[in-house]
């Protein structure tokens, strides 16, 4: 019965932290804040190189606020073809949006899926902060090389 009490009550924050998201990515849709991304992005002067700076930093922005399947589908239809259109490689572009929603997630004070990993590990959220700042530097670095050297993600193609 206490196995049972704490799935149950684990799956619930977990299904509360999801739903969360989900709300959000509804509201995000109905105001319109996704065309009006994108259009602002594919505007921008410079460029595929700033297209990717600046979608590195929404995404990480969105991948905090969000959970990654949610983004995708909010942002991908939009975002994917102006990339496209700017020339970048779609296997590329994908490699770079999901590392950058991969530091939303886990940075703190946002990202849900630190909080996550917190109810699951059954550990403070104050006590795992210093622990993710390593991690978070980690995939940074790679997001950063891989960025910036598109044949790491597209060579073997």
């Amino acid at each position: 019965m206490p196995m049972l009490v704490d799935t149950v009550s684990l799956c619930g924050a977990i299904l509360f932290i999801i739903g969360a998201a989900t709300a959000m990515a509804w509201a995000l849709t109905q105001s319109g804040f996704s065309r009006d991304l994108a259009a602002a992005m594919t505007g921008l002067p410079g460029g595929g190189a700033t297209f990717l700076a600046v979608s590195i930093l929404a995404f990480v922005v969105l991948g905090s606020v969000l959970e990654g399947i949610p983004a995708i589908v909010l942002f991908g239809p939009l975002l994917f073809p102006a990339a496209r259109a700017l020339g970048l490689h779609d296997v590329h572009y994908a490699m770079v949006v999901i590392l950058a929603m991969g530091i939303g997630l886990f940075a703190p004070p946002l990202g849900l899926g630190f909080y996550a990993a917190c109810a699951i590990g059954r550990v403070a959220p104050e006590a795992a902060m210093g622990r993710v700042w390593p991690y978070l530097a980690a995939v940074l670095a790679a997001l950063v090389i891989v960025a910036l050297v598109p044949w790491l993600s597209i060579g073997f193609l």
